[in-house]
């Protein structure tokens, strides 16, 4: 138990460190929170439509639209523009809850792998990376990826996120976990 707790502590570090070199450092992240000069504008219109918290896809009918109805509107809007809007009332700072709240998702999720690697026979350092790459390659293709087959967004950011800091948590417990 103290080895998977220690793999998964160094893991997590591993997998936090990568995240921010991700998100600040490398900015892989930028295409996916564009800037745009009319966003004062688009504010203000967003505010004044005195929207609840939540996130909002555009168009769209009620949830209670009878589905001929539903089927009609959105043959309508073939061709037409869309959008989704994740509004908040109020930014927060990002403070260090998280960071706290990022690092123990991280740690739980290198457990979780470590835990995997340790149903195995015989762990090695190649069958580590390609069981964590896999790990991370499945979350990628459940969520981002397939969010995008509907939502049209970039995921190679996710992709490389999928692939690179997995690799690296699965090569330190390749190497970590057979240790006697």
């Amino acid at each position: 138990m103290k080895k998977l707790l220690i793999g998964a502590l160094v893991g997590s570090i591993i997998l936090f460190i990568w995240q921010f070199l991700s998100w600040a450092m490398l900015d892989l992240h930028g295409s996916q929170m564009e800037y745009t000069a009319k966003q004062d504008q688009l504010m203000q219109a967003i505010n004044a439509a005195d929207l609840e918290d939540g996130t909002y896809f555009m168009p769209r009918m009620p949830r209670d639209t009878d589905p001929t109805t539903a089927q009609a509107a959105m043959e309508e809007s073939i061709g037409e523009p869309w959008a989704v809007l994740q509004y908040r009332s109020e930014m927060k700072a990002q403070g260090a809850t998280n960071f706290i709240r990022g690092w123990a998702l991280s740690f739980v999720a290198v457990l979780l792998l470590g835990w995997l690697l340790g149903q195995f026979r015989e762990v090695t350092l190649s069958n580590a990376v390609i069981a964590a790459v896999c790990v991370g390659f499945i979350g990628y293709l459940t969520i981002p990826y397939l969010n995008s087959v509907w939502f049209e967004g970039n995921t190679i950011p996710d992709l490389i996120d999928a692939i690179v800091p997995w690799a690296l948590a699965g090569a330190w417990l390749g190497w970590w976990m057979p240790r006697q």
